[in-house]
């Protein structure tokens, strides 16, 4: 038995035998499990890959040899192998263990990443720096079959197929999933690779298929016949050597063929099978990716530790619930999502309306500008993406649809701090990113029923592109009481309540937390609600200003070019004071991994900052 936590480097990996490696795969999925039982994290992406990541590090030198994991969130047993076991307890935690790949934490993280489909894009980069410094390393970027759908991947693929004096070896970790299962083109290809049982043979043995007359043919001949046996040549056409599918389970294979691609002299592709969730039964029957990124479990029952509140609901849920109404209410209607079902909470939504939620896959620009084809052919669209990942198509955002002012209603999920996931994924950079685009409306709503409002708003009035952005945490609506059919007939702010010492003007759910704070306290604060971030609301923007007092402006968002900036620059612009606004928000800089709560905390926004300044305001 080998001690997890005592493990420094790779380096006695070389030593063991396969039975040994055996072994040590069954220790880390018990520590795993164990671990991520009690802090949360990504658990099935990590249980797939124990034996494929071991494997790479008895053949590979790493940090020498540079080990790159698409997205990382999979590389838990990378950080095991590599000295960190010690540190599992603080994962995902306050000043603790990253879960993803973090370069401050060790020389083995060669490259971060917290989005997926970037690994073969960065190993390009990697492998041509070698001839500026001299070294011979090998590089090996991970992918997974669901990430490999992401544009940048095939624009990577097509690239490095062609440059015949570079090797990167591609590892292709194909476990039929990205968070939820996987669709298109690219998918049913890899099925068809998987259900050939006899492909490797095929492969390996082609040369003695082939007649003796065609022997002396060109390699280009013999992958065509290669394709006729196997349906499949799109890995060789695009210029790789290919080897696979092999079982990923299966240190004997996984050696052998890593060594094989070691010693090769063109770009390789290495088709390895794992099972998401290895190791543990829940995760292993889970296909709707429920056991991708979890909170802390009971081992035994696979019950979460965590129990919700009578009538308490993610914000996900509740959109996803008024657009199970919208499409009783309209037929023509769809919900275009890439590849996060299960994560935006459309599960039940898939189930009632299968023909009218399109999944597109790991590709939010695909989303965007397929959610415009809709619009411009007059189809209701709903477009939920995570914030973090809106990033990824802002061009398409920009161009393909506010420029044409078509009304595709964007769900911003996951808006503000995140907590666990950390820097990669915290929401704060939607609104500079999208506030300066033209025809956009922006919406923030501080509960549910303000979100059925801004939505009905949304979706029978509004006629340009519109967002609502909505947190990752909860919010309580009794959702057996329907769908109101309430609505905005403008975008307009509210004053939620009136005062006149400080006023108060934010957005989301820090407003009804601060409101009874207020009360409780018995402080002379006017609250405004700015539930539309774009357009402003110049009428009660002209009425705090004439209050002549102090103004807060908050926003659980990046202060550079956000909402603070937004009004700030419209009382420029009208003429009106400035000097009585204090800004409060995120500063310059990323933010890493923690409960919402000690964030804030730490960034002075949490409640009591806020009544902390007020005081001093006052």
């Amino acid at each position: 038995m080998i001690d997890l936590q005592g493990i420094k480097d790779p380096s006695f990996l070389s030593d063991l035998t396969v039975k040994e490696l055996d072994e040590l795969s069954k220790e880390i999925r018990t520590f795993l499990i164990e671990k991520i039982s009690k802090t949360g994290g990504h658990l099935s992406s990590n249980l797939g890959v124990v034996e494929l990541t071991i494997a790479l590090h008895k053949v590979f030198e790493s940090p020498k040899d540079k080990i790159i994991f698409d997205v990382g969130h999979q590389a838990y047993t990378h950080k095991i192998l590599t000295g960190r076991a010690k540190e599992f307890d603080s994962l995902r935690q306050y000043k603790g263990l990253s879960g993803f790949l973090k370069r401050s934490e060790s020389e083995h993280d060669i490259y971060e990443a917290g989005h997926s489909s970037t690994s073969i894009a960065a190993a390009a980069g990697i492998e041509f720096s070698k001839k500026y410094n001299g070294s011979s390393h090998k590089v090996i970027p991970i992918i997974g079959d669901g990430a490999l759908t992401g544009g940048m991947a095939f624009e990577a693929l097509n690239f490095l197929g062609a440059q015949k004096d570079h090797q990167p070896i591609i590892i292709l970790n194909d476990n039929e999933m990205s968070i939820s299962e996987n669709i298109g083109y690219l998918a049913r290809i890899l099925n068809d690779i998987r259900s050939k049982s006899a492909y490797r043979k095929i492969k390996a043995k082609t040369y003695k298929i082939l007649p003796k007359f065609m022997r002396k043919l060109t390699t280009k001949v013999e992958r065509g016949v290669k394709g006729f046996f196997i349906n499949n040549s799109l890995f060789d056409e695009l210029g790789f050597s290919y080897y696979g599918p092999i079982n990923g389970h299966n240190f004997k294979e996984l050696l052998k063929y890593l060594e094989i691609a070691k010693k090769s002299n063109k770009p390789c592709v290495i088709h390895v099978l794992t099972q998401k969730g290895k190791g543990y039964k829940f995760s292993e029957n889970d296909q709707t990716g429920s056991w991708h990124g979890v909170g802390p479990f009971d081992i035994k029952t696979g019950e979460a530790k965590s129990h919700n509140l009578k009538n308490n609901h993610s914000w996900s849920k509740i959109i996803s619930e008024y657009m199970i109404n919208h499409a009783k209410e309209k037929e023509e209607f769809v919900v275009v999502i890439p590849a996060m079902i299960g994560g935006s909470s459309f599960s039940r939504f898939k189930d009632l309306y299968p023909d009218r939620l399109i999944d597109v896959g790991i590709a939010e620009q695909m989303a965007v500008t397929m959610s415009s084809g809709f619009a411009v052919s007059g189809v209701d669209v709903f477009t939920p993406i995570y914030s973090t990942f809106i990033q990824r198509a802002y061009d398409q955002v920009n161009h393909d649809v506010a420029r044409q002012n078509l009304k595709v209603v964007f769900g911003i999920d996951r808006a503000g701090l995140v907590g666990a996931d950390g820097e990669t994924h915290q929401g704060i950079y939607d609104i500079p990113l999208l506030r300066h685009i033209p025809n956009m409306k922006i919406a923030h709503p501080r509960n549910a029923l303000e979100a059925f409002k801004i939505l009905n708003y949304a979706f029978k009035v509004n006629t340009s592109p519109f967002v609502i952005r909505y947190e990752r945490g909860q919010t309580n609506y009794d959702l057996s009481s329907g769908i109101p059919s309430s609505i905005y007939q403008l975008p307009k702010w509210e004053i939620m309540r009136d005062g006149d010492k400080v006023v108060f003007i934010a957005f989301g759910s820090i407003l009804e937390k601060l409101q009874k704070e207020v009360k409780r306290l018995n402080l002379d604060v006017c609250i405004v609600d700015a539930k539309f971030i774009k357009p402003l609301d110049g009428e009660i923007l002209k009425y705090v200003s004439d209050k002549n007092v102090p103004i807060i402006i908050y926003e659980e968002s990046s202060i550079l070019g956000g909402f603070g900036s937004s009004v700030l620059e419209h009382y420029v612009t009208n003429k009106l004071s400035i000097s009585n606004i204090t800004l409060m928000g995120i500063e310059d800089h990323f933010i890493d991994q923690g409960t919402k709560e000690e964030i804030l905390k730490e960034l002075n926004l949490d409640i009591d900052s806020i009544i902390n300044l007020i005081k001093k305001l006052v």
